[in-house]
């Protein structure tokens, strides 16, 4: 089976991938298309604008959703990394981290990205971003898993809980815990 990963060159899973017998689909493998595809456009390209984004999408969103059209059709599954924390340990310095977990690039361009794929009702696993080795051999685990099983997965796998927004969800407290919680502080 053919399985996109956002974001884009996650080396932790790509040779999971591959190990698992299916095959990656790279939106930046530059060797499969040629300049004239690019100069003339393409159909499921403004589909894919005219769909999701307004006439006033930057250029470079437009360009990565380019790029993405072209192995989008092709997909079987799909595997998402959620987003760094803001406030996170360092595992790796940033050079290992951005090979380890990929770039996140542009978050308008990702968050289209994940909604397109959303949308083709494709097999996915939603992953949360490691911050501790526990969490790293975890996400190995689960992708492996998934990727052993795809056959017989049908929706979205987000057992990490990723909001709409790649982080995982906070657990919410009701209002009147928090006031009973402030009264007695005082």
């Amino acid at each position: 089976m053919n399985v996109i990963v956002i974001p884009d060159a996650s080396m932790i899973v790509i040779p999971l991938i591959e190990k698992n017998g299916h095959a990656y689909l790279s939106p930046s493998n530059f060797s499969r298309y040629d300049n004239m595809d690019i100069c003339e456009g393409n159909l499921t390209f403004d589909n894919l604008i005219s769909k999701y984004s307004s006439s006033e999408l930057p250029s470079g969103v437009k360009s990565r959703l380019f790029l993405f059209s072209k192995i989008v059709d092709e997909a079987d599954a799909a595997i998402i990394i959620g987003k760094r924390p803001k406030n996170r340990d360092k595992m790796y310095d940033s050079l290992n981290d951005l090979i380890l977990f990929g770039g996140n690039a542009c978050n308008n361009a990702r968050n289209l990205e994940i909604k397109i794929v959303q949308d083709l009702n494709i097999p996915t696993l939603k992953l949360a971003y490691p911050t501790n080795q526990t969490q790293l051999i975890e996400l190995i685990d689960k992708t492996n898993c998934f990727l052993k099983n795809l056959e017989d997965i049908d929706g979205i796998v987000n057992d990490d809980k990723l909001s709409i927004d790649s982080y995982p969800k906070k657990e919410k407290y009701p209002i009147f815990d928090v006031k009973k919680l402030l009264d007695s502080l005082i």
